[in-house]
């Protein structure tokens, strides 16, 4: 199977094709620099997302708090992780970088707030 990429490491967007045999990359081209490769690999065997949403808050200035993972997770997870965050009501102040989920579904990654609520 043959795949077409761009490569978002640097600026210079280049189009990489990757041929894929058993969900692994078995040859590459079209790219420029060593991070194209790295990331066709990544984007192909293992995509990671950071994960960017909103937490319900109680009590608070807001509705809604933004939050994100600290780190990439699995995209294969995101909608797993969309039903889990639903169940969560922050009802106290928050600044920026709270921790609101640790290990979020065993990932090793937390989910933390982006905004300061009081």
């Amino acid at each position: 199977m043959k795949k077409k990429l761009t490569c978002i490491e640097c600026p210079a967007g280049c189009t990489l094709t990757a041929y894929i045999e058993d969900d692994k990359v078995v040859k590459l081209e079209g790219g420029k620099c060593p991070k194209g490769e790295s990331y066709a690999i990544s984007e192909v065997e293992n995509p990671r997302r950071i994960f960017t949403s909103t937490v319900r808050a109680k009590g608070l200035s807001v509705k809604m708090i933004p939050v994100r993972t600290v780190a990439p997770i699995p995209k294969a997870l995101i909608f797993q992780m969309m039903r889990e965050i639903k169940k969560i009501v922050v009802t106290g102040p928050v600044e920026v970088g709270t921790v609101i989920i640790k290990d979020l579904l065993d990932t090793g990654t937390d989910l933390v707030s982006t905004r300061a609520v009081q």
